[in-house]
């Protein structure tokens, strides 16, 4: 057999486990193969103004974020869920600390961690807009369960001023909470 052929055999065989791996039950990861309709959150400034919406959605690999927001400074910026599903202006302090059932360390690269609710930074482009999808695997919607955001006292859901280092416990050295959006 010619290396063409060979190489397209290869291509083929890839191609149909890739479909395979696609449609497989357990892999559905997109919000319309759910079935929970997304939780919508209002993400609110310290003038108490609505900058965007994140919308929740609980699939087989954990929590899809949906994200839109404004108003932000261009340039990367941390995103975490947090403890208490409370969201007052100006400081949104009553958030508390980041969502954390299994009493680990912060941080994604941080070998005693991370949180629960720590996740990847995220970019605000030079209007201080960002539009992106987050997934976070380490928590879920469902009530009831440890890791559930919608616990008896919700959680937030707070976009900081500037990047998360990922490693500095407890927050990531990632500044001041500019939005924040409460989670029931």
């Amino acid at each position: 057999m010619s290396y063409r052929k060979l190489i397209y055999l290869l291509c083929a065989v890839v191609a149909v486990a890739m479909v395979i791996y696609e449609h497989h039950p357990e892999m559905m990861a997109n919000a319309k193969d759910s079935n929970h309709e997304p939780l919508v959150v209002s993400l609110l400034n310290a003038k108490n103004e609505e900058m965007g919406t994140a919308k929740l959605t609980e699939t087989p690999r954990g929590v899809r974020i949906e994200l839109e927001a404004e108003g932000l400074k261009p340039g990367i910026h941390a995103i975490h869920f947090h403890e208490y599903g409370s969201c007052t202006p100006p400081d949104f302090m009553s958030a508390g600390a980041h969502f954390n059932p299994q009493h680990k360390k912060h941080g994604l690269k941080n070998p005693e961690g991370p949180h629960a609710g720590d996740m990847p930074n995220i970019f605000a482009d030079s209007h201080g807009r960002v539009k992106t999808v987050v997934f976070n695997p380490m928590v879920t919607l469902q009530e009831g369960k440890p890791n559930s955001l919608r616990d008896a006292d919700g959680s937030a859901l707070i976009i900081h001023e500037k990047g998360d280092d990922q490693v500095t416990d407890p927050s990531g050295n990632a500044g001041a909470r500019v939005l924040c959006g409460v989670i029931k």
